[in-house]
């Protein structure tokens, strides 16, 4: 009897990246009906300029579901499109701010995922500044969408610990796994009636879109510091630094508490030098780069760096 109930619970899916898919699968293989699915319009990419579509776009098309890709969600036949699918619940993970004259439509409500333990982390990048802040634990929240921007009141949340070794691209890809099945929860609880919104408490922290800016590697900054801006950073877009002129992104680093630093915040380690290191000084501390990706070529190891590159005594990261 439960899982016919389970059946009719009819929902829109709305989502970009591959974040939003996992979570879009999940909720197809829990039985959950996905009426229709809202992706952003296709983008021309590359050299030839060709369309590109959203990951979301692409999955939906393997699974056969009807698409929507608006370019304005204010759009009056988008509405339209939208009523006529008399959802339960409009499910919206890593897409676009929703006026409010879509996420009222659905009877239900209109679920958002977040990849961060809300309050903390509002905004465009919160895997990103979790690591960038050196945080030890974070994690994923579902809730009402509202008004304003991930204020809404919390579903669920389920939490998981930042490990020495996370990166990026390891924490982004544990959270797209962790929130697919907190959503499939979430969705089924809340039309069941067994979850109990909850007002958001505690301290709430910014989690900024990611600018160029941000990117380039201040050697002022404590080595601690800059490590976990490599980390935060690591695979995509990357950290970098500036090095005879040339850009090269850090995907790999460690504090190497074992070495004073010798010489001004930006130079290279002459005692890691000698010893076919690569290690930098810092504005507290030295940082031992172990992964680095040269201007127009493949990533490579930090010893394999210096074989091609002939160090000399004045080299200094900008």
């Amino acid at each position: 009897m439960h899982s016919a109930s389970e059946k009719k619970i009819r929902i829109v899916f709305m989502g970009t990246p591959d974040f939003a898919v996992a979570s879009a699968d999940a909720l197809l293989q829990a039985g959950i009906e996905i009426c229709a699915v809202v992706t952003v319009p296709d983008k021309p990419a590359g050299r030839g300029r060709k369309l590109r579509f959203s990951a979301v776009k692409e999955w939906a098309l393997q699974q056969g579901l009807p698409l929507l890709q608006p370019q304005d969600l204010r759009d009056p036949e988008f509405l339209r499109q939208l009523r006529a699918l008399n959802a339960h619940l409009f499910v919206v993970v890593a897409f676009r701010i929703l006026p409010e004259e879509v996420f009222t439509i659905p009877e239900h409500g209109t679920i958002n995922l977040h990849g961060s333990l809300l309050p903390k982390y509002r905004g465009a990048a919160p895997i990103n500044w979790a690591l960038i802040n050196g945080e030890k634990e974070t994690g994923v929240t579902t809730f009402f969408i509202d008004r304003t921007v991930d204020t809404g009141e919390i579903l669920l949340q389920e939490r998981t610990a930042i490990a020495e070794e996370d990166n990026f691209g390891t924490l982004y890809g544990r959270l797209k796994e962790i929130g697919a099945e907190l959503l499939v929860r979430t969705v089924k609880g809340v039309m069941s009636g067994e979850i109990t919104p909850q007002q958001q408490h505690g301290e709430a922290t910014r989690a900024p879109k990611l600018t160029p800016e941000l990117r380039r590697i201040d050697w002022s900054r404590p080595a601690e510091a800059i490590h976990n801006l490599i980390r935060g950073l690591s695979p995509v877009p990357a950290a970098y630094t500036v090095l005879r002129g040339k850009r090269l992104k850090v995907l790999r680093s460690r504090p190497a508490a074992e070495m004073n630093a010798q010489g001004p915040p930006g130079a290279l380690h002459p005692e890691a030098l000698q010893q076919g290191r690569l290690a930098i000084n810092t504005g507290r501390g030295v940082l031992e780069l172990l992964e680095v990706q040269p201007e127009g070529k493949k990533t490579m190891r930090a010893q394999d760096f210096l074989r091609g590159f002939h160090p000399g005594g004045q080299d200094v990261c900008e």
